[in-house]
């Protein structure tokens, strides 16, 4: 009898297992899920993502339901109120990053749009579907990570390295990462 495919062997816990059988990998077009993912992703820099994850909803409520609008106008009340909320982490770069960032993502969103246009360009507009077999194959850093990290940064962005930038395409679908034997990989397909 042949066994059932196993999910990718990172999903451990509850909370990663919720989150990969349900949101990673799946191409999002939603500018404010890009965004959130986006202030996410730098929130997350030195520390585990599940970490990130445990504390997601109290991010949501800190930051006003990543509304880049209201973000981009945050002063230095705001930004005391943050740094005593214990519901996030509360690193004063990491929370000037996200105000900077969403002025940053408000600009992008005036010249090409929507920022979906913006950062589906760096993969040709469709998700670039892998096949590793083993999460040792699985790369940090891509050259596409390289150009949306430089772009990113020269137009602005804080806290956008190529390795948040690849984990950013990884958990918005831009690239299936999900290992062949697992069965979202087929389920993802090339398009969601």
């Amino acid at each position: 009898m042949k066994a059932a495919p196993a999910r990718c062997p990172w999903a451990t816990t509850p909370a990663y297992v919720t989150y990969h059988d349900s949101e990673w990998g799946v191409p999002q077009h939603d500018d404010r899920v890009l965004f959130e993912f986006l202030l996410l992703e730098g929130a997350q820099a030195g520390l585990s993502w599940l970490t990130i994850l445990n504390k997601r909803e109290n991010y949501r409520r800190a930051f006003d339901g990543f509304d880049a609008e209201k973000i981009a106008r945050y002063g230095d009340r705001k930004v005391a109120a943050l740094l005593a909320d214990a519901g996030i982490v509360r690193n004063r770069l990491k929370i000037a990053a996200a105000i900077r960032n969403a002025r940053a993502f408000l600009a992008v969103q005036s010249e090409f749009g929507t920022f979906d246009r913006y950062i589906w360009q760096f993969t040709g507009g469709r998700p670039i579907v892998n096949a590793w077999r083993t999460l040792r194959q699985l790369p940090a850093r891509t050259s596409e990570s390289d150009a949306m990290s430089r772009d990113l940064k020269a137009r602005g962005f804080t806290f956008v390295g190529s390795t948040i930038c690849y984990a950013h395409m990884q958990a918005t679908g831009m690239v299936n990462d999900h290992l062949v034997n697992c069965p979202r990989h087929g389920g993802l397909g090339a398009g969601g």
